[in-house]
């Protein structure tokens, strides 16, 4: 009785390999059930076999799973589609960040759907400065919670509407403004053990790394499909940050590396209250 060829390969470690690397480049993101369940295999032999195709190229190892190389390089979407996406992790990470915000302080904000996010929920706060790089923002803020808002110039990148640029002010002189803000909440595009915090631009994350850098207090905001990835360019290392706000609990070597280096992990399920600052403002 023949065997057709495909079932045949299935159990062959080189062929469920090549099948398994096929049928992520076509669904673009998979989890480890999936295709344990798909290929007949455990899920240590899963496991084994994304880490395998990662080591060799051929797909990112995500947490929980796999993304093709084409969904990597599509990161950079336009914001009309990102705003459809996990729109219910960036609301429960926008009502922790908000919980860090204290009245009458001074924040800066960077591009992206999650901080847009952020901004609308800043509405039981009053007499901030708001000093942004994102174009969306301004409307985004109830008007009662804001004294001034400030948009950094720059090139407008369509893409993400928003300013890439130096994050400075000029006074009538032309002289750069020294300035500096209370606290940086960052949205960024990956987050690793081993990378640190990165993005797919080199100009935002030049901003970024600027914003950070004038911050008293930095929170990253992140949702749980960015760890255990790493983008082209490096905002910061992990210890840059005070705090990591994410939707779901990160994984082991994540986790583990977050508290080696003082970031404190805020998650729905154990935030209660807003932590105080391991940093003091200069």
């Amino acid at each position: 009785m023949s065997v057709d060829s495909n079932e045949r390969q299935r159990h062959l470690p080189a062929g469920r390999k090549a099948q398994l690397a096929a049928y992520v480049a076509e669904t673009g993101q998979v989890t480890v059930g999936e295709l344990a369940e798909r290929f007949g295999v455990s899920i240590d032999t899963v496991r084994r076999d994304l880490d395998q195709l990662a080591a060799e190229g051929s797909l990112v190892r995500t947490y929980g799973g796999a993304v093709s190389l084409s969904t990597v390089s599509r990161t950079d979407r336009a914001v009309d589609q990102r705003l459809s996406v996990q729109e219910q992790e960036k609301e429960k990470i926008a009502a922790l960040a908000a919980a860090l915000v204290q009245d009458g302080s001074t924040i800066m904000i960077n591009g992206g759907t999650t901080t847009l996010a952020l901004a609308r929920n800043l509405g039981q706060h009053r007499d901030l400065t708001v000093a942004t790089n994102n174009l969306l923002v301004p409307g985004a803020l109830p008007p009662t919670a804001v004294r001034d808002i400030y948009i950094f110039g720059g090139a407008v990148r369509a893409l993400t509407l928003a300013t890439v640029g130096p994050v400075s002010f000029r006074a009538n002189t032309g002289a750069d403004l020294d300035i500096s803000c209370d606290l940086a909440l960052i949205g960024v595009g990956a987050v690793s053990a081993d990378a640190g915090y990165t993005t797919s631009n080199l100009a935002e994350a030049a901003m970024m790394q600027e914003m950070i850098s004038r911050a008293a207090r930095v929170a990253i905001l992140a949702d749980a499909s960015k760890f255990g990835r790493r983008l082209f360019a490096q905002v910061s290392e992990l210890a840059a940050a005070d705090y990591l706000i994410t939707d779901s609990a990160p994984p082991p070597d994540l986790r583990e590396a977050l508290e080696a280096n003082g970031v404190e992990l805020l998650i729905p399920t154990a935030a209660a209250t807003a932590p105080a600052s391991k940093r003091q403002p200069a």
